[in-house]
């Protein structure tokens, strides 16, 4: 069963990670794919808000994977970017599945690549519209870029028996 929700703002976006995160413990994979710039680290952010993790948090495009310890007792978070790797090898020298029961894992770009980590995940779909013309109606501003944005769809879906029960709504 999967869920879809309307992220009109970038906070919308955090806030929406932070209402996921705090669902989240150790031995959670989150698999996060979508479209450039969708808000896949901005959704990570919230979550590692609501983990109570050590930040900032970035994009881990160039390192690959970075780890967050918890400032609260909680599990680490994992930050992982597939985006740059090309193969299974690739993801398995990374050994996340070492560190997978103690850690919240969130990868993005990951499908088709780490889903033998853990049989039951959380998988989130963000997607911006295409061809859509920006936004102006107050709706929300790219901080980085200072344009408008446009509103963004999560869908999310929990696989395997962890999930079964928890309303990702």
């Amino acid at each position: 069963m999967s869920t879809e929700h309307l992220l009109r703002t970038p906070e919308e976006t955090t806030a929406f990670g932070e209402r996921v995160g705090r669902q989240l413990r150790a031995g959670d994979l989150v698999l996060l794919s979508g479209d450039l710039g969708a808000g896949k680290t901005t959704f990570t952010r919230g979550l590692a808000a609501a983990l109570g993790v050590r930040g900032p948090v970035t994009s881990p495009t160039f390192v690959i994977a970075r780890e967050h310890p918890s400032l609260v007792g909680g599990p680490v978070l994992v930050h992982v970017d597939a985006y740059r790797l090309g193969s299974l090898a690739e993801v398995d020298d990374l050994d996340l599945d070492t560190a997978a029961e103690e850690a919240v894992t969130v990868v993005e770009w990951g499908r088709g690549l780490v889903e033998e980590i853990a049989g039951d995940r959380l998988e989130v779909d963000l997607r911006r519209p295409t061809g859509a013309a920006p936004s102006t109606d107050g709706a929300g501003e790219d901080p980085e870029a200072g344009a408008p944005v446009e509103p963004r769809r999560a869908v999310v879906r929990g696989v395997g028996e962890r999930w079964a029960g928890v309303d990702l709504a």
